[in-house]
């Protein structure tokens, strides 16, 4: 078989994909695979648009005029967005990508009504389950946004399961009937749509705020599916083998990110952890006391110890206290002090988001250690220091099986000499539970701000130094 220029550039493109993504799995070797994947992209769209038969010059403006609002726009986006708003960002986008599958559905749908001799179920059934996973991936990609913008609070309507069943039924219905010719009307494919959004909306709603990171991974998954869907139509290898790849990749982040949390996809999708009230009912209740300690006695407990582990967390993003937290280690590291940085799977709102946000402040990537490394080492170590986290070190998780993160691995943070929290109030995470470790003999809360917390610990370390 004879290969074409762009046949040529469409396995180039799918190389640089797989080598791009190979490159993401190392924080040093990240922006390089970012880079090539691009490039790769890059290329495949170009030689679509110039080298395929099927793209009319006359529709050059058309084509440049949406890359180019297309590319404005992702570029302020991305100049713009804050790292605490990473999630957000990665599910808008997911969406709008699911939004173009559906998209693309519709139209081809269209042609086919218009172009076909009929009684070609397969295209039909490729047409519809495009349409359908699409439209699901982009109104719940929607609300997991507005979850993680707390805009929008968990919904459990009355019987909520037998209802996501009867719709997901009508629309399997609905299907059989547009591939078997029993429903011949073209408005058929709008109540499809209509349905596959609701069902999207239904599929989201109840699940909590903590289990959106393994939400948004499922349903970029759903929008790589959908995409090779849109493949198949166009006969579009490039496009093909990006879906797969996005599917797949989406696929194993959610199987990886439920081990972390040692809970079922399904109990994800229908268990309600981070459900606000309900999870804060459940759980034993916590007794004991409360001690604080002050940042010159933090700073001082710090300086004279021979270990000390950072426990970053979701408070250290928003507070953007990751430079100083390297500042902080560059100090101590000056006394003397050996610092590393305990990394939890799920800590933050989506996986690598700690190491992203450590990376941005120079912090050297021998030093983020994960959670299986590390977990041995608090044994031996003097003062741990947790900024902003919560659920990832709750000792619940290992002694409560009433509690709604019981059996999630977590860092053994309890088990070193001293422990140091560093936390705005006494609110809980957002498993909405008490925190026994803050109830601790070993425990001492440093309350306010982690940026301006942090910054009292420098000044007080450079002024005993």
């Amino acid at each position: 078989m004879k290969l074409s220029i762009l046949d040529f550039i469409y396995i180039l493109s799918a190389f640089s994909f797989v080598f791009g993504i190979k490159l993401l799995g190392k924080p040093s070797t990240a922006r390089r695979g970012n880079t090539i994947a691009a490039v790769g992209m890059t290329a495949a769209i170009l030689g679509t648009i110039f080298l395929n038969d099927s793209v009319m010059v006359k529709n050059y403006p058309w084509i440049f005029g949406a890359l180019i609002l297309g590319s404005i726009v992702g570029t302020l986006m991305a100049k713009r967005v804050q790292m605490t708003q990473m999630p957000q960002m990665v599910s808008f986008f997911n969406g709008m990508g699911g939004a173009c599958a559906a998209l693309i559905s519709i139209v081809e749908y269209d042609h086919f009504l218009h172009h076909s001799s009929g009684g070609d179920s397969a295209r039909i059934v490729i047409l519809l389950l495009g349409l359908i996973i699409g439209s699901v991936s982009f109104s719940g990609s929607m609300i997991a946004f507005g979850k993680l913008e707390e805009k929008i609070k968990d919904l459990h309507l009355p019987a909520q399961q037998v209802i996501n069943m009867v719709v997901l039924l009508a629309i399997v219905a609905l299907v059989v009937g547009m591939a078997g010719g029993y429903l011949s009307n073209p408005a058929f494919i709008y109540l499809i749509l209509g349905l596959s959004l609701i069902y999207g909306l239904l599929f989201v709603f109840p699940i909590g705020g903590a289990d959106m990171p393994v939400v948004i991974s499922l349903l970029n998954s759903f929008t790589g599916v959908a995409t090779a869907f849109g493949g198949f139509l166009y006969d579009n290898k490039v496009m093909l083998f990006g879906g797969i790849l996005v599917g797949s990749a989406g696929t194993l982040l959610t199987v990886m990110m439920c081990k972390a949390m040692n809970r079922s996809l399904t109990n994800v999708l229908l268990g309600n952890f981070g459900g606000g009230s309900a999870a804060a009912a459940a759980g034993k209740t916590v007794s004991g006391s409360i001690k604080e300690v002050s940042a010159s006695d933090a700073a001082i407990l710090m300086k004279y110890s021979k270990r000390v582990i950072v426990v970053p967390g979701y408070g250290l993003a928003v507070a953007q206290a990751q430079h100083v937290c390297h500042e902080l280690e560059s100090c101590l590291e000056a006394e003397g002090v050996e610092v590393k940085y305990a990394i939890h799977p799920v800590a933050g709102r989506m996986p690598g988001h700690m190491n992203i946000l450590l990376a941005e402040s120079n912090v050297s990537y021998d030093k983020l250690v994960e959670m299986e490394s590390i977990n041995p080492e608090f044994k031996t170590t003097d003062v741990v220091l947790v900024v902003g986290a919560n659920d990832v070190v709750n000792p619940a998780a290992k002694t409560d099986p009433a509690s709604p993160i019981y059996g999630m691995p977590i860092l053994d943070v309890e088990d070193a000499a001293n422990v140091i929290v560093m936390k705005r109030s006494m609110r809980s995470g957002y498993a909405g539970i008490e925190n026994e470790l803050f109830y601790s003999p070993k425990t001492r809360m440093l309350f306010g701000d982690a940026k301006k917390m942090m910054t009292e610990l420098v000044n007080e370390l450079k002024a005993s130094a």
